[in-house]
């Protein structure tokens, strides 16, 4: 039963490093190479798009799975694993969690409030305060994702199954 949990908790981080990653290195650079008003439109369609039940189960499972995991682990008397465990959660919870609540979301609930009816300076204007922060702040959860999921796997390779 442990393995099947660290398993679902190492599926779920890598499925939120993938998600940031794809960002990172082909969304991001795509939508950037937009006008002003269809990399706001595009973005403004993609943070509705995303708030879907598919995306919170990822993103919001290694918030759950990895504490449990830990815990489990440690309960277990594997504390190399549950060390491991440890650091991932608190990457997850800092560096994933933290940053998207505390630095994404803030930039996405005020994209979605620009009217795509202003003139065109507005939305250069609207466009420069949004697009380099959130970019900076994905790849922070990118590189935090990444960890997570490395640790979790060594977590997993350190435990005597």
């Amino acid at each position: 039963m442990l393995l099947f949990l660290l398993v679902i908790t190492a599926l779920t981080a890598a499925l939120m490093a993938g998600l940031f990653y794809a960002y990172s290195c082909s969304v991001n650079p795509g939508l950037g190479r937009l006008s002003d008003i269809c990399y706001m439109s595009a973005m403004q369609s993609i943070n509705r798009a995303i708030l879907n039940p598919v995306f919170f189960i990822g993103f919001m499972g290694p918030v759950f799975l990895l504490p449990l995991s830990t815990w489990l682990v440690f309960r277990e008397g594997a504390t190399v694993s549950g060390w491991y465990l440890l650091a991932a959660t608190i990457i997850y919870l800092v560096g994933v969690f933290g940053v998207t609540a505390g630095g994404n979301v803030p930039l996405n609930n005020a994209l979605d409030k620009v009217s795509l009816q202003a003139d065109a300076a507005e939305i250069a204007a609207q466009r420069a305060r949004f697009e380099k922060p959130w970019n900076r702040l994905n790849m922070v959860r990118t590189i935090g994702a990444i960890i997570t999921v490395t640790l979790v796997i060594i977590a997993c390779l350190k435990m005597n199954f």
